[in-house]
């Protein structure tokens, strides 16, 4: 029942944690769309409001006319939108996800005893401290450079080496999916952190002194202004990369390889690439930046050389083509490697994914599931916790290719 209810409250959460992320890169997304479309107005009462961009648009039957004021209006006179929830509510739940999956089962998602003999409480706390150090060094680099000239181009030299860093070390300690997992979570954490730390406080400080009744210098809350655009634009440059890495766990082959951590690299540089070319091209479609194609054909490029160099390799068409061609296989030639390797988590004391392997029939109707993880795929078990060799793997191909009888 512990281990059904645990499957419950992964799902759940998980489902919360992708609405949410819908929520706030969608917003995110229009946003850094209205400041690319945004045309300076012509009109006469817009300029004297103050208005520094215009733009019409239609959906769902009615007319839009979004309108951009440089540091605040002179008044607002009704109810301020504040775009933050979407924003907190995505780490709360993922942070949530994090440690409901990960976290409270850190012995078997966090440690991979072949690269880091640790316990399970340390691996988690190593992992928080990624999330946390991302988060300082981040948050320092932009404000060493601050908003000077090219400090964008330093600021994103610089964390590009630092996310190649990270992707490093966390292979190095961490289990080939929760690696992966860990560097996204590390990005995703200063992106919340950005809109909790910066970009709503700064807002608010605007506010509060454009509604004090005070009179105001609109140049010293400028600098408010120019950090919030600074670590929005930041954000949604950080968004293709950590999407790529929150789905990875779900695709073995890309942590299952010699060189996983360049792997990750260069798919999320890959992904702030393509992210270039579609915020560049709003711009470029109203003639205030070159055209973006490079970025993309780049992007595109690297993400086909990772497939390429990550394609499966002749001899392992050949080992699984002489498991073919071995005798019929029985049930119990096969039953040792079910008691050794996956009793543990799908016994009679724990069913993980409420799935049980210890009798024939489970085993029968699990025969397909048990092909793909254990062979195939290669992640059952978790991390080789169990230690399953290959010649067991070659065992079990041989005997679901041979009938999967179950029978003694």
């Amino acid at each position: 029942m512990e281990a059904y209810l645990f499957d419950w409250a992964n799902l759940l959460l998980r489902w919360l944690h992708v609405i949410t992320v819908i929520a706030w890169i969608g917003s995110s997304f229009y946003f850094v769309f209205l400041d690319n479309n945004l045309i300076k107005p012509t009109a006469l009462d817009l300029k004297e409001k103050g208005v520094d961009g215009a733009l019409w648009a239609v959906h769902g039957g009615g007319f839009y006319n979004p309108q951009k004021y440089m540091v605040a209006p002179k008044a607002i006179d009704s109810d301020l939108h504040w775009f933050y929830w979407e924003a907190y509510s995505t780490f709360l739940s993922g942070f949530a996800l994090f440690t409901v999956l990960y976290l409270f089962n850190a012995e078997t998602f966090l440690v991979d005893k072949s690269l880091m003999t640790w316990s399970g409480l340390q691996a988690g706390l190593a992992a928080l401290g990624f999330l946390i150090g991302f988060w300082l060094i981040y948050n320092n680099v932009c404000r060493i450079f601050g908003f000077k000239q090219r400090s964008e181009l330093y600021i994103g030299l610089v964390m590009v080496c630092v996310v190649g860093i990270f992707c490093y070390i966390s292979c190095q300690l961490f289990a080939g999916r929760a690696a992966f997992l860990i560097v996204g979570a590390s990005i995703a954490t200063a992106m919340s952190a950005n809109v909790f730390f910066w970009i709503i406080p700064g807002q608010k400080t605007v506010v509060s002194v454009m509604t004090s009744g005070q009179p105001y210098n609109p140049s010293a809350l400028a600098i408010h202004g120019k950090r919030g655009k600074q670590r929005s634009v930041h954000n949604t440059y950080f968004t293709l990369p950590v999407l790529f890495a929150m789905l990875s766990n779900h695709y073995h082959f890309l942590y299952s390889n010699d060189h996983p951590a360049l792997v990750l690299f260069f798919m999320m540089v890959c992904g702030a690439l393509i992210r270039q070319y579609f915020v560049q091209r709003h711009a470029y479609l109203n003639q205030r930046a070159s055209n973006p194609w490079p970025f993309a054909v780049i992007g595109l490029i690297g993400i086909l050389a990772v497939i390429y160099t990550l394609r499966p390799q002749s001899e392992g068409a050949l080992r699984l083509a002489s498991t073919k061609e071995q005798k019929s296989v029985t049930y119990s030639q096969v039953q040792h490697i079910f008691e050794t390797r996956c009793y543990t988590c799908h016994g009679a004391a724990v069913q993980m994914k409420n799935v049980r392997l210890d009798s024939p029939e489970n085993v029968a109707k699990n025969a397909q599931n048990i092909y793909l993880q254990a062979v195939t795929l290669k992640q059952m078990p978790m991390n080789n916790a169990t230690g399953i060799t290959q010649e067991e793997r070659d065992l079990l191909a041989a005997w679901f290719n041979s009938g999967a009888d179950t029978s003694h």
